[in-house]
């Protein structure tokens, strides 16, 4: 290990802990106040700070340090800082164009649910009187087939007939919108 500072080259040697405590005691605020400039961020600096201590303790062994130990702790605080500083850039556009995409394919969805909102209506509107009755009263009231054959007073069998052909003329209808429509009318 070469390190300028007679010192902290006990770092690797016993009582290296006393020597590391020291280095971290005697530089810490000064780093701090540094990452702080460059971040406006008192958490984000002490935990770059703290960050470049630990990589100093971690890798004591064969880190070669070629000028000051001082000149070094600040130099890795700067690049540490612009790696975050880096990092957080991206996390904001990729953010930015997450939101953005999320906001168009809300609007899609929104013209969509409207264009079958209308198709349905248009298909609904084509399907014999008595047939939409029976097919609103299921599926917009969800009133059960006995119940629906009790308030028109027709057979459970025309009920069902009813729905069977409601439900194959707005297959055949919407079938561009059939997923979404299942969701929808079938409550899937």
């Amino acid at each position: 290990m070469e390190v300028t500072l007679a010192k902290i080259d006990t770092l690797v040697h016993p009582g290296h802990e006393r020597a590391f405590e020291e280095a971290f005691k005697t530089n810490f605020k000064a780093l701090h106040a540094y990452a702080y400039t460059m971040l406006q961020d008192e958490n984000v600096a002490e935990e770059i700070v703290q960050t470049v201590f630990l990589k100093l303790w971690e890798n004591r062994e064969r880190l070669a340090i070629h000028t000051s130990l001082r000149a070094y702790l600040y130099k890795s605080v700067y690049h540490d800082t612009l790696n975050h500083l880096k990092h957080k850039k991206v996390q904001r556009k990729y953010i930015a164009e997450a939101m953005m995409a999320h906001k168009q394919e809300q609007a899609a969805e929104v013209a969509a649910d409207k264009e079958l909102q209308r198709q349905l209506q248009e298909a609904l509107r084509q399907l014999p009187e008595k047939c939409r009755t029976v097919f609103q009263l299921s599926r917009f009231e969800e009133l059960k087939y006995q119940e629906i054959a009790d308030r028109l007073g027709i057979s459970l069998k025309t009920v069902e007939a009813h729905m069977a052909k409601a439900l194959k003329s707005l297959r055949l209808r919407l079938a561009d919108f059939l997923p979404l429509l299942t969701i929808i009318l079938f409550n899937i």
